[in-house]
């Protein structure tokens, strides 16, 4: 699932989340972000920010949802989950055995991990942190590395699908049949 996707079925809640973290932590990615869907719409920026945080950020995810901001999105996405979601990157790759730095970033990917390890490792996941921000982390780290395989070893649609909203957990399993 391409990261403009992910925009397109998330629930609004983890998009406010994403957004409203960008733009308090990460002010200058998150004004970015802003004036580049703005200039896509032929828009001055203004006509964004002068919404309020809950219009401005469903038009954002909207905006993000479009094939032409999919580079965007997931520059977004991995400056969430590089800043916001560092304990569960750190936890995932741990779990897997895989070297990364303090910041839960890889430099060279090993091949695909065994599918138990894999299924174990998303149960520890599922267990400490929200589903959907999990399903969001999967899809956006094997759209990152197209050897990542994380999201074709998941075949698990019953126990990814235990909690709402999980939009795109769904389609981690629609990937997983493919």
């Amino acid at each position: 699932m391409k990261s403009h996707e992910l925009f397109q079925n998330m629930s609004p809640a983890l998009a406010t989340e994403i957004l409203s973290y960008l733009q308090k932590e990460q002010t200058p990615v998150f004004k970015t972000v802003v004036q580049t869907l703005a200039a896509q719409r032929k828009l001055r920026p203004v006509f964004v920010e002068r919404k309020p945080p809950n219009e401005r950020y469903a038009w954002i995810k909207g905006a993000l949802g479009r094939k032409p901001s999919d580079t965007l999105a997931a520059h977004l996405l991995q400056a969430w989950l590089l800043g916001a979601q560092k304990p569960m990157l750190r936890e995932f790759l741990g779990s897997l055995g895989i070297d990364h730095d303090e910041d839960g970033t890889v430099e060279n990917l090993p091949e695909s991990p065994p599918k138990e390890k894999l299924h174990a490792s998303i149960d520890l996941l599922l267990a400490k942190y929200p589903a959907e921000s999990v399903a969001a982390y999967l899809h956006a780290f094997h759209d990152m590395d197209s050897t990542a395989s994380c999201a074709a070893h998941t075949d698990r649609p019953a126990r990814l699908r235990t909690a709402a909203p999980i939009r795109p957990t769904a389609m981690l399993m629609d990937a997983a049949s493919s």
